[in-house]
């Protein structure tokens, strides 16, 4: 009975299993996305180091032939520039470790000092900033190298074996790249749009959070606070989104995709650029936005702010609908998403001007500074002036 229940327990959670990973398949055969530009890593790596293996081990008969495939796989990037730059630096670390060992080795001998000179050198050479992440490889390449310095049996042998090192790492990072570019070489386009939409989505959650409290009157201090924290959580999604922007233009130097005719309009992201820097400061202008809410104690004594507020809010959910269109950004869809923008962003600015002569009518206090009122209209303004120049961007980028 109790292995019954046991059996019927782990039956569940096996098909969930098997179904997700059948769904990760699935996006990865059905369309662009992380799954399927994993597996197309996982391949070309496995395609690389094969070939490196061969060439070395079977070819050259090297002493060390793991140095090859370790150099194709390593220099396996996620764009064909990357791959090329690094490669440059590895190069470069693996050839000042190599000299090290070479120099220090044959200066004093195959000694426990020697080692201590050498680890210090190269551990120095190491921290190079030119060398950016590769900067490790330098000790790793030195240290290797004194291990076939040591075992090496006559001088030409040490010499030849040291140089082996660096020839296994050329091949390595020639077949790594031959493969990178001529294997469906990675084209990230895309990460640009994902950038804009991930900000944008995180825009258009926050916004519809705060127009239905206004609306209601429910401004309490606590879910401002709420409010503020996810608003300033926002800088990492910046982080990212700019991250992806550098990718996707990195994606098209070298790149032999970008001459097809499906990709040849794809040679610039200064629209993508426009609308990124555009949602930044959307996204600071909420910041300061949620700030003057979270002030705002909400007990405003002899002055009728309910209009006002369910203006701003009807003001908030017009800003809620363009968010919307931007999370969902899509160039082959964009001369129509961009006219979409365009109605959606005159619909704001209208509710942004009642909701203006709104706060004027019921004479609010918007030159005190002591109150919301003012800021809050002054943001509202500042909002419409980055989102009207997004649209305006996408526009004139979707008509090219």
């Amino acid at each position: 009975m109790a292995d019954g229940v046991v059996k019927r327990r782990g039956e569940p959670g096996e098909e969930g299993r098997l179904i997700r990973v059948g769904e990760w398949w699935k996006r990865a055969l059905g369309s662009e996305g992380y799954e399927r530009h994993t597996v197309l890593l996982i391949g070309k790596s496995t395609l690389a180091a094969t070939i490196a293996w061969f060439i070395s081990h079977h070819l050259l008969n090297a002493q060390a032939p793991a140095f090859a495939p370790f150099s194709a796989v390593l220099i396996m990037q996620v764009t064909v520039y990357q791959s090329l730059l690094q490669s440059m630096r590895y190069v470069g670390a693996v050839g000042a470790g190599v000299a090290v060992q070479a120099g220090l080795g044959f200066l004093t001998g195959p000694g426990l000092l020697t080692f201590l000179l050498v680890a210090l050198v190269a551990l120095t050479i190491g921290r190079w900033p030119t060398l950016g992440a590769q900067g490790s490889q330098v000790t790793t390449a030195a240290f290797f190298a004194f291990s076939t310095y040591v075992s090496a049996t006559s001088d030409r042998e040490k010499v030849t074996q040291l140089g082996q090192i660096i020839l296994l790492v050329l091949i390595g990072c020639a077949i790594g790249i031959l493969v990178n570019v001529s294997v469906v070489p990675p084209l990230r386009y895309r990460s640009a749009e994902h950038g804009i939409r991930t900000l944008a989505h995180a825009l258009r959650d926050l916004v519809s959070d705060i127009y239905p409290a206004l609306r209601e009157h429910d401004v309490d201090e606590e879910r401002t606070g709420q409010w503020r924290d996810r608003a300033a959580r926002t800088e990492g999604l910046i982080i990212q989104a700019r991250s992806g922007l550098r990718t996707a233009r990195e994606s098209l130097h070298y790149n032999p995709r970008r001459l097809f005719r499906r990709h040849r309009g794809r040679t610039s992201f200064e629209g993508y650029g426009a609308v990124l820097a555009a949602l930044e400061r959307v996204l600071y202008q909420v910041a300061s936005l949620t700030r003057s809410l979270d002030q705002w104690a909400g007990n405003e004594d002899g002055y009728h702010y309910g209009p006002f507020l369910e203006r701003y809010a009807d003001f908030l959910e017009s800003v809620s609908e363009i968010t919307q269109v931007l999370a969902a950004l899509d160039e082959d869809n964009l001369i129509n998403q961009s006219a979409q923008l365009r109605r959606l962003a005159d619909q704001a600015q209208q509710c942004r001007r009642r909701m203006a002569e709104q706060a004027a009518h019921k004479g609010l206090p918007l030159a005190d500074p002591a109150r919301p009122y003012g800021v809050l209209v002054i943001e509202a303004a500042r909002l419409m002036e980055d989102f009207q120049y997004a649209c305006d961007v996408l526009q004139h980028h979707a008509g090219h």
